[in-house]
């Protein structure tokens, strides 16, 4: 039998916008326990989408972020001797963690100088629906599309 579920860390607000989203965000975002500088990062690229968009640069992160996150994923279950790849609905707290994930993942891939350059450009991308997250996003509803005949396998 497994072990008993992890009990789920209570956030304190982030200072600026009073909101626990934006923590968990820094909380992603951050290295090696530096949470000032991630903090300094996030806010940075929001100024930069502020002045890009022409628009308040919480709401901008929070669109980008509803485009990023996943609707369906697909696990994997072994039967009878083959792996199949079975489509599954993303439960409301992983949707959130996974497109956090992918927004920080592909802003570190991208080709400006400074971190806070490569969020903001990263959040404007997503907003618009473009860019590598969205790209992510799509690729995985496809791959959950394509294995919709293996969806009768439930994961319980």
């Amino acid at each position: 039998m497994r072990k008993s579920r992890a009990k789920k860390h209570i956030l304190l607000p982030d200072p600026k916008f009073n909101d626990i989203l934006v923590t968990r965000f820094v909380n992603n975002m951050m290295w090696s326990g530096k949470k000032n500088t991630a903090y300094t990062i996030f806010y940075g690229a929001l100024d930069k989408v502020e002045a890009k968009a022409q628009e308040r640069g919480l709401d901008v992160w929070k669109k980008a972020l509803n485009n990023v996150m996943p609707a369906v994923e697909v696990k994997s279950r072994r039967v009878g001797g083959a792996t199949f790849q079975i489509p599954m609905e993303v439960p409301a707290d992983r949707k959130i963690a996974v497109g956090m994930k992918w927004l920080i993942r592909y802003a570190r891939n991208r080709g400006e100088k400074t971190m806070a350059d490569k969020l903001a450009g990263e959040i404007l991308s997503a907003a618009k629906n473009e860019g590598a997250a969205v790209k992510k996003r799509e690729d995985t509803h496809k791959m959950a599309e394509a294995n919709k005949a293996f969806s009768h396998f439930k994961i319980s």
